[in-house]
């Protein structure tokens, strides 16, 4: 991070969220930031004031808002101790899942680039967390692949999942009681019309998934 420029927690928060909603649309709006950080639009303004003044972002009121190259990087290296922990969290200390989450949010803020680096080489080098997304590299590079939705995968297609949004603890729990985790096959066995459920077959069985689980779940094909 640069070293000029004093970032506090709430800061960092704020600017992975932005770069998190920008992999969809350019600039983020004030509203879709205030949802996201579950706070006043207000409150998103007074911050988005600050975040511009040190230069972290590109703001304008009602033109939405923009990481600069700086804020990108910020963002990035948050990002990636976020993923590296929910990974050391999911195999060195045996965390479900659901559970890594919660916990890497209040670490991510925290460690050493030392501890970072630690972890990576103990880790393997990964490229992925837990739930399938990528991990930013040490010079801060990130794949930025797209994936279909398995709500718009075709009938009769046969899938691998990629990675699965970690936004719900409960619904990790389902997806794992079923087996789907990133890596693993599924056939699309029927569509049904009018927004039916998506019916998938696996290992363990036929299952059937609404249109709200469906799109959680990213997948490429088989």
């Amino acid at each position: 991070m640069p070293e000029q420029i004093t970032i506090s927690r709430a800061m960092e928060d704020y600017l992975k969220a932005i770069y998190q909603l920008s992999i969809e649309i350019d600039r983020v709006s004030t509203s879709q930031l205030a949802e996201r950080m579950k706070c006043t639009p207000a409150s998103v303004t007074n911050m988005l004031q600050k975040l511009s003044g040190l230069k972290v972002v590109e703001y304008a009121p009602y033109q939405g808002v923009k990481l600069t190259p700086a804020g990108r990087k910020i963002a990035l290296e948050v990002i990636r101790h976020h993923r590296l922990l929910e990974l050391y969290l999911s195999e060195v200390l045996g965390y479900s899942w659901d559970q890594v989450h919660a916990e890497a949010e209040e670490l991510e803020h925290f460690i050493s680039e030392e501890f970072e680096a630690r972890i990576d080489e103990a880790l393997g080098f990964p490229d992925r967390d837990p739930h399938g997304d990528p991990i930013p590299t040490k010079d801060l590079e990130i794949s930025t692949e797209r994936f279909l939705s398995l709500w718009e995968a075709e009938s009769g297609q046969g899938l691998t999942v990629r990675r699965v949004n970690d936004d719900n603890p409960e619904m990790l729990r389902y997806l794992a009681s079923i087996g789907i985790y990133p890596d693993v096959q599924l056939i699309v066995v029927e569509k049904a019309p009018f927004n039916g459920p998506v019916h998938i077959q696996i290992d363990s069985g036929q299952h059937s998934l609404g249109e709200e689980l469906a799109r959680q779940i990213f997948v490429t094909p088989t």
